[in-house]
């Protein structure tokens, strides 16, 4: 009975654990808290219990234990990708990215960690960088969709559209009813000059939603020479809803149309 009692007060790692799983962050944190006592060393319930303070957005006790570990072992990668993963909740993307990179030394083949990099990188405009890692992340696995995604908007703000194209084409074939990758393989298409190719990308967007006015203008300037009116319209309709680009392209190519 005493011992019963015993393991009740100082707590267990496995019912943390589950109770983490569970969402159920603070009788998590309280069940940690209870292990921490007895191991103040703990590494793995140092890591869970500040991933529960994460979830509950307590960032200042998350980053306490994810620092706490960092001293007791300075190569817990999944520490770094702890403080990481704050920085990039609060828009800090240099914090995060260096953050990341430390926990991507350390994890090298760890997926989420490989993706949450090359988005901190392509936020920071390291775009040649972050395909290189998200090259890794598609190796490690190759059927995920995410890696093509942002390869693909990488390779956009490269200003390399047909790479853009052909890896949008990668996503879009894992996730077909994506309407950000449509989105973006059209314009791709459309900077590339294949309208008729970008058209049925931002036909397939206005089908997933009417309201798209960037796809609407843009399939509107594609549409400009074979149907002048009903561009125009198109154009019309999305700057009276507010589109910068529509209001623009109006004035380029609806002045004399009326």
């Amino acid at each position: 009975m005493f011992c019963s009692l015993l393991t009740g007060c100082f707590g267990d790692y496995k019912t943390g654990e589950q109770l983490y799983k569970s969402g159920a962050y603070e009788e998590a944190i309280e069940e940690f808290s209870k292990v921490l006592f007895v191991s103040i060393t703990d590494l793995k319930a140092l890591h869970l219990r500040g991933r529960a303070y994460e979830e509950m957005g307590k960032y200042a006790e998350a980053l306490a234990d994810y620092r706490k570990i960092i001293v007791l072992n300075p190569e817990y990668g999944y520490a770094y990708a702890g403080i990481g993963k704050i920085a990039w909740d609060r828009g800090n993307y240099k914090e995060a990215e260096k953050n990341y990179l430390l926990a991507a030394m350390l994890e090298p083949e760890d997926y989420d960690i490989l993706i949450s990099l090359s988005r901190a990188m392509i936020k920071n405009e390291r775009y040649k960088s972050a395909i290189e890692f998200l090259d890794l992340a598609t190796k490690i696995k190759p059927k995920e969709p995410n890696p093509y995604y942002y390869k693909g908007i990488a390779m956009g703000l490269l200003g390399d559209g047909l790479g853009a194209a052909v890896t949008f084409n990668s996503y879009i074939d894992l996730e077909p009813n994506n309407i950000s990758a449509h989105f973006n393989r059209g314009l791709a298409l459309m900077t590339l000059g294949y309208k008729s190719w970008a058209l049925e990308d931002f036909d397939t967007v206005l089908e997933m939603n009417p309201k798209h006015y960037e796809a609407l203008a843009r399939r509107a300037v594609c549409l400009i020479e074979k149907n002048p009116s009903q561009s125009c319209f198109d154009l019309e309709t999305a700057a009276l809803n507010g589109n910068a680009y529509a209001k623009e392209q109006q004035l380029l190519s609806c002045v004399d149309s009326r």
